[in-house]
């Protein structure tokens, strides 16, 4: 089973919007052992939407067609794909009855242009998740199948995962279970972690009941995904149970998560557990420590508040750093012991340092300081990291919860 994806919208051609959409339709392919070669952007235009399917369903048996099922003018991927199926739109009464009732819910008046979106290919079937108002589409064309999904990136992943990938399995005549996990990594390089693991990877590739594939996640870590098929769910997930165990133990603590959770969400826990309370001083991060903090669910058992101290002064003023440089680890240490006195926490973390483009009292962009205050104790570090001023921010984000999360594992 060979599929391709076709991403619609000129949006996507002029940067506007990243297609985020076909690296993960891809991924999940791929995990499903679907065979995908070929991706392809295209704008709004009628004439090469159709080239697109047209030629895509030349080299593919399935065609995965992202975007343009939206109500106004400029959605016609329905329109075009009925064109390529050789059939005339129909008024499809659930999708009508569907539209009335989200938009009933909110309160709301449906706007006419919505019932573009009850138009559907004749011969074609709704996708039966339908989380907003575009439907999905499964669209036979002859032997080989079209699916239409949202561009809109939640409606899109609900639909791939609850029917196209199912389907895509079904056609490709394949009945065994596939059950995939994800171990979730920080402070090591993938070709650190493809060194490590090689000898069991070789090994995989003997046996054939799994596989490991490595994801560069960039401020989530590296993520390293154990994909294990047997005849039945119970049968993969033994399978997965014993890889999960043998990679953690390799390669150690450097692995935070095995069930795919955030930093943020490994630290919380660790927090809850431990029954302390963390408050945040961010200078270089500018709030970005607090906020992964506060994503998480239950951040509220756990975070006290955190002061973003950008200025000096209220560095000096507000967390009783003593005055002089503030891009040190002296400062960094300051600034964590002085956050759990301000807002009353148990645990002070804290950022400073110099996020570029140009050095700051002397000290080259990319230099970072963190430190933790933990059972009245203050540890310091200092890093170097690469990139722009976003990248340096936020891989110091996740360095500085690893950096409190190891401790809170030693205690």
């Amino acid at each position: 089973m060979n599929c391709e994806v076709v991403a619609v919208g000129t949006e996507l051609l002029l940067g506007q919007i990243v297609d985020t959409n076909s690296s993960w339709i891809g991924e999940q392919l791929a995990l499903a052992g679907i065979d995908s070669y070929l991706q392809t952007k295209v704008g709004d235009n009628w004439g090469r939407i159709r080239t697109a399917i047209s030629d895509a369903l030349e080299r593919s048996d399935a065609v995965i067609v992202c975007g343009g099922l939206g109500p106004t003018q400029d959605d016609i991927t329905r329109d075009v794909i009925a064109e390529v199926m050789g059939v005339p739109l129909e008024e499809d009464p659930e999708v009508v009855e569907r539209l009335m009732e989200i938009f009933g819910s909110h309160g709301r008046t449906m706007p006419a242009n919505n019932l573009r979106q009850a138009m559907v290919p004749v011969g074609a079937t709704r996708i039966a998740q339908q989380p907003g108002t575009a439907p999905g589409l499964i669209c036979p064309v002859g032997d080989k199948v079209v699916f239409a999904v949202p561009g809109v990136p939640y409606e899109m992943k609900e639909m791939v995962t609850g029917t196209v990938l199912p389907e895509l399995r079904r056609r490709a005549g394949d009945t065994g279970a596939l059950r995939s996990r994800t171990l979730r990594t920080w402070g090591q390089s993938e070709s650190g972690l493809a060194e490590i693991l090689a000898p069991r990877i070789d090994e995989l590739d003997q046996q054939g009941h799994a596989t490991i594939a490595f994801l560069a996640s960039g401020i989530e870590g590296l993520k390293v995904r154990v994909t294990a098929k047997a005849d039945t769910g119970e049968e993969a997930d033994a399978v997965l149970e014993r890889e999960v165990e043998l990679l953690t133990e390799v390669l150690g603590d450097i692995v935070f998560s095995t069930d795919d959770d955030t930093m943020e969400v490994v630290v919380n826990d660790l927090l809850r557990t431990a029954g302390l309370s963390v408050g945040v001083a961010e200078s270089l991060t500018g709030g970005l420590v607090a906020s992964r903090l506060t994503a998480a669910p239950g951040a509220s058992d756990v975070v006290r508040g955190g002061v973003v101290a950008y200025a000096s002064d209220v560095k000096f003023d507000l967390l009783g750093v003593p005055e002089g440089p503030v891009v040190t680890e002296e400062c960094a240490a300051a600034m964590a012991e002085g956050i759990c006195r301000v807002v009353g926490s148990d645990v002070g973390l804290a950022t400073t340092g110099v996020a570029g483009p140009t050095a700051q009292e002397g000290v080259q962009p990319g230099t970072v300081f963190i430190a933790s205050h933990l059972d009245g104790v203050t540890e310091t570090a200092m890093m170097r990291l690469p990139g722009g001023r976003d990248q340096v921010a936020q891989y110091t984000v996740i360095s500085l919860l690893d950096h409190l999360r190891r401790r809170l594992l030693a205690r």
